[in-house]
C-alpha cells in the first residue's frame, strides 16, 4: 500500500494529530473557532506593550543573572532555541542558561528530569524561581510570543507529540506564553501523559480566556516568582483545574502529521523519548500539515 500526500499550509488554526474522521464526523471550520479566537488577537498589542514595561523594569536583573551565570560556569550567560508558534512558526526563544553547555552534546534534544544533573548549581536555583524566564519577554516585543499562553515546544519533539498527542496541534492556533494556566496547575512535563494534562489546560484556556483571566494567572505567576510552591497561588485566585487524559485515537484511515517546511529534508518523524537520536535538524520556517491518505 502506498500513501498520497496532500499538503496543506497551516494558516489557519490547526487541528489535532491522529484524528480519526468518522464517515459523518462534522469538524470545527476555521469560521467557527474566530469568534473563540479574536480575544487572542486584540490582546496582543496589549500584551507587547505590558511585555515592554516589564523588561524595562527586569533589564538590570536580567543583565545580572547573565553575568552571574557566565562566571559560574563555563559558556555563555544566555542561550537561544528553536521552539514552535503560532500556526507552526519555528522562532529562537531567548533564555538564562541553567545546564551545562554541553548538555545535549552526546544525548541531542531530550526532556530534563528531576533533579537533572546537568543543571548547574545557579542553574537549579534559577529554575526553581522561574528567573530563567525572564529573557522572553523579548519575544513578546517582537510579537512572537504572548505573556500568557500555551509553552512552546521545541520543533524536533513537537513532530512526534503531534502523533503521540490528541489535540495537540490545535495549541497552535494561538501565540506561546510565558506562562499560562497550564503552568500555574502542573509540574513540568516528564512524560506523554504529562504532555496530554498540559494540553488540556491548554485547551481550556485557550476556549476561555479573557482580560480578567490573564490578569489572575499574571497575578499567581508572580506569587509563584515570590517563592510559593505547588498550586496554593491558583487556588486562592480561583484557578484551580482539573487536567483529564485524553489519549489519542489511532486513526486506521486518513490522519496528520507535522512535518518541517524544508524541502531537502527526508528524515522520518522520530521521538523525543529516545537519547541516541537527535531529530531532524530545522531552520527557520513554518511547519506544515500533510495529510496521509491510503491508497
Amino acid at each position: 500500500m502506498t500513501n498520497h500526500l496532500q499538503t496543506a499550509i497551516v494558516d489557519t488554526p490547526p487541528v489535532s494529530a491522529q484524528l480519526k474522521i468518522l464517515p459523518h464526523h462534522k469538524q470545527e471550520t476555521s469560521e467557527q473557532r474566530q469568534p473563540t479566537l479574536k480575544y487572542h488577537r486584540w490582546i496582543q498589542p496589549l500584551q507587547q506593550f505590558v511585555g515592554g514595561l516589564l523588561l524595562l523594569v527586569s533589564l538590570p536583573m536580567i543583565l545580572l543573572l547573565i553575568l552571574v551565570v557566565k562566571l559560574t560556569s563555563r559558556g555563555p550567560g544566555l542561550y537561544s532555541q528553536r521552539r514552535v508558534g503560532l500556526n507552526g512558526k519555528v522562532f529562537l526563544i531567548h533564555k538564562i542558561r541553567t545546564m551545562r553547555v554541553d548538555a545535549e552534546a552526546n544525548t541531542g534534544p531530550t526532556w530534563a528530569t528531576q533533579k537533572d544533573p546537568r543543571v548547574t548549581t545557579i542553574g537549579r536555583l534559577l529554575r526553581a524561581l522561574h528567573l530563567d524566564e525572564f529573557p522572553q519577554l523579548v519575544n513578546v516585543v517582537r510579537g512572537e510570543m504572548a505573556l500568557i499562553g500555551p509553552r512552546p515546544e521545541r520543533p524536533e519533539f513537537t513532530q512526534r507529540l503531534a502523533l503521540e498527542v490528541t489535540n495537540y496541534l490545535d495549541r497552535l492556533a494561538v501565540r506561546p506564553g510565558i506562562t499560562g494556566l497550564a503552568q500555574i496547575n502542573l509540574p513540568p512535563d516528564t512524560d506523554l501523559d504529562s504532555v496530554r494534562r498540559k494540553v488540556d489546560l491548554d485547551l481550556q484556556y485557550i476556549r476561555e480566556a479573557s482580560l480578567f483571566l490573564d490578569f489572575r494567572i499574571l497575578v499567581a505567576t508572580f506569587i509563584r516568582l515570590l517563592g510559593a510552591r505547588g498550586t496554593k497561588p491558583a487556588e486562592w485566585l480561583g484557578l484551580k483545574r482539573e487536567a483529564h487524559l485524553v489519549h489519542a485515537v489511532k486513526a486506521s484511515g486518513p490522519h496528520l502529521v507535522v512535518v518541517p517546511n524544508e524541502d531537502e529534508l527526508q528524515q522520518p518523524l522520530v521521538s523525543p523519548m529516545t537519547a541516541d537520536d537527535d531529530g531532524p535538524r530545522l531552520k527557520h520556517g513554518k511547519f506544515r500539515l500533510q495529510r496521509i491518505l491510503p491508497r
